[in-house]
């Protein structure tokens, strides 16, 4: 017979090795590639605190979220560092909320979204709003296949904010004059910006931070376009705080986990709630992408120098997360 000391002393060393191990941790990561720097930031931090990390291949935001509501009370930790709030809200709530999957303090904030057209364009016929499409000379403008609707290069399905395009064309009744173009959004941008490049007008639809901006620069090369008024899915307004509108939220990205983590990992929940990046940090590394430097190492690379050069800040990320456990 096994004696009570054996046993307990036996479970005391399985404890000890996995806190000396630490947790085993999936970080799953997007299918934006740009959105890649930031989760291996993370991940570099947790490996620092003595964590097992192991990243999956890219999968859209809704199988994300279905893994994390999946394993809401597992041992182990499953996180997305590119939740955003509020685009991807209702998508948390379809999967149970805050029981399943718990979001943590803004990691990277004031991310913008919006429609934009060149500003020739723009300043030639007075094109202030989206809704000035529905006038059909206007739309015709940027009509770039001959059916005389305008092109409006969108967003890919499954990101969320296909939902709110396809919702504000109903809302601004523009299903007759403009078109939702989706595909690979990297491929469609590419061709936007080669359209640009010979004087053509374009529209589209982008967000920051991305690489895109730093392409076309909003207020030298583009302009976003506002709404006459809010219709937005995910939230009663839109509108900013000194009257503006464009028709979008200013998101705040987030790190969203499974619920376990909050009581079982509190070390790593703490760190999700105090870790912070610069929205201009990602935009300058996703432009090193789009100039050729997108290659897996190239990013590992950035993510190194990133660290080295936060290493402060870093130092106390992890001591504060540490005392929390």
């Amino acid at each position: 017979m096994i004696s009570k000391k054996i046993l307990i002393g036996g479970l005391s060393s399985l404890l000890l090795a996995s806190s000396l191990f630490g947790a085993k941790v999936t970080a799953l990561k997007s299918n934006i590639a740009e959105e890649t720097f930031q989760m291996l930031v993370v991940n570099g931090i947790l490996e620092k605190m003595g964590h097992e990390i192991v990243s999956t291949n890219d999968v859209n935001y809704d199988i994300a979220f279905q893994t994390i509501a999946n394993n809401a009370n597992s041992e182990d930790v499953y996180f997305l560092a590119s939740m955003w709030d509020p685009l991807h809200n209702s998508k948390l709530e379809a999967l149970g909320g805050d029981k399943n999957i718990v979001t943590y303090d803004k990691f990277i904030a004031n991310c913008a979204q919006g429609y934009l057209i060149d500003k020739k364009t723009a300043d030639k016929y007075n094109i202030k709003y989206y809704n000035d499409l529905k006038k059909p000379e206007i739309a015709k403008l940027f009509d770039t296949d001959g059916n005389g609707k305008a092109n409006l290069t969108g967003c890919n399905a499954g990101w969320g904010c296909e939902k709110v395009i396809e919702h504000q064309l109903d809302a601004y009744n523009l299903r007759d004059t403009v078109e939702h173009n989706q595909g690979e959004y990297s491929a469609l941008i590419a061709n936007t910006i080669a359209n640009y490049k010979t004087g053509k007008p374009i529209l589209y639809y982008t967000w920051t931070p991305y690489w895109v901006s730093g392409k076309l620069v909003p207020g030298k090369d583009v302009v976003f376009l506002q709404v006459t008024h809010s219709a937005n899915p995910n939230t009663p307004s839109t509108k900013l705080s000194n009257g503006a509108d464009y028709g979008f939220n200013v998101n705040n990205q987030r790190i969203a986990s499974n619920a376990s983590v909050k009581t079982k990992h509190k070390d790593i929940a703490k760190l999700f709630d105090i870790i912070k990046l610069d929205v201009n940090d990602i935009s300058g590394q996703n432009m090193l992408m789009a100039n050729g430097q997108n290659k897996e190492k190239d990013i590992e690379r950035h993510v190194k120098l990133w660290l080295e050069n936060n290493s402060e800040k870093v130092d106390a990320w992890i001591k504060e997360a540490k005392a929390a456990k």
